[in-house]
């Protein structure tokens, strides 16, 4: 049995070293860090995933971000732990977190990753959106939470700016 909940600040080193086991070391190093640096994640959106034993089998975070000056949620990183993979946990926090993202009114979410194994969360190629270099522009891609969001959204990818609030309200 697996309790799924929002993370908290207790959960921090063990969300890090949860990341660090499962991705390069240097993954900060990554341009997709650069537009989260000193931008806080969207709490109600960052879930861990914690086993029978309150050990943590898997995390979720998201941050905000501007694609050509329209806010957009970034995706990750997500990760399972190695002894927990292929238990479908890591679909299980795309699908509640997405749906939790619609809920709270974000219209678009945007990662960089594999397309075989995003495609089907709906996920699709994003042409027009360009993350910082050196990310592969093949691995840029976008799901909308509500239909036509994606429509005329394009450009760079930028931080999001202090100080704007987050999520967007739905436009009327």
């Amino acid at each position: 049995m697996y309790q799924l909940r929002e993370e908290t600040p207790a959960d921090f080193h063990e969300v890090e070293a949860l990341y660090d086991l499962c991705f390069a070391p240097g993954r900060e190093a990554l341009s997709s860090y650069r537009l989260r640096d000193d931008v806080p994640k969207v709490a109600g959106l960052c879930l861990v995933l914690r086993d029978h034993d309150d050990a943590l089998a898997a995390v979720i975070r998201y941050w905000p971000v501007l694609v050509g000056g329209v806010p957009t949620l970034l995706l990750g990183p997500v990760a399972v732990h190695p002894t927990r993979q292929g238990e479908g946990l890591g679909a299980l926090l795309m699908r509640e977190s997405l749906a939790e993202a619609r809920r709270l009114g974000w219209e678009r979410v945007l990662l960089v990753g594999d397309y075989p194994y995003y495609r089907r969360f709906g996920f699709e190629k994003r042409e027009g959106v360009i993350m910082p270099p050196p990310t592969n522009p093949e691995r840029v891609l976008g799901i909308p939470l509500q239909p036509g969001a994606w429509e005329g959204v394009s450009g760079e990818v930028t931080k999001f700016p202090k100080g704007l609030d987050y999520p967007p309200q739905p436009a009327t």
